[in-house]
């Protein structure tokens, strides 16, 4: 059984492009929040970065990495000091020969952003950049004699804004890797 003791992901050097089809107050938010929340929802990088994992595992075991797409990695394994080795990849992962523990250092994320990934931006974007106390609206109160208007906003809005604004949906078959 593999135990993963330490995952370690950087920020990626700059995320793809923004739709083009976003409103202008949209746009005006802070674009690389909005990638990083969807890329903590999936499973799927689609800009490049480093991510190592220590892990220890037993003779056998194969290695499933939860981030993809992998790009490139190396392995060492712990023997006093860290030690390179060559792995060799199986039908379930990446074989791990020995009992100990392991250190696989990868580059993930690449490829075009598929069309339901930009579509999820585009809905989390807009929720988010919606007219203040419209979006997780839980309740509004009307009167018409001196006219009166009052919204309640769940305090959770921004924490369900994945689910609430069909980004969630859309994003489904990239929870996995």
């Amino acid at each position: 059984m593999i135990d993963i003791i330490k995952e370690f992901e950087n920020t990626p050097a700059g995320y793809p492009a923004v739709p083009s089809d976003l409103s202008t107050v949209a746009m005006a938010l802070n674009v690389d929040m909005i990638w990083a929340r969807i890329e903590s929802y999936t499973a799927h990088r689609f800009t490049e970065r480093e991510v190592v994992w220590t892990l220890r595992a037993d003779a056998g075991d194969e290695f499933h990495p939860r981030l993809t797409p992998v790009v490139s990695s190396v392995a060492h394994y712990w023997d006093e000091q860290w030690e390179s080795i060559t792995l060799r990849n199986g039908p379930m992962g990446i074989c791990l020969p020995f009992d100990g523990t392991f250190k696989i250092t990868a580059q993930v994320g690449a490829g075009d952003v598929p069309a339901p990934v930009s579509e999820a931006f585009r809905r989390l974007a807009e929720y988010l950049a919606d007219d203040p106390g419209t979006a997780g609206a839980s309740g509004t109160k009307v009167a018409i004699g001196p006219i009166q208007e009052e919204l309640t906003r769940s305090p959770n809005w921004i924490a369900r804004a994945m689910q609430q604004s069909g980004a969630g949906d859309l994003l489904r078959n990239y929870r996995r890797a």
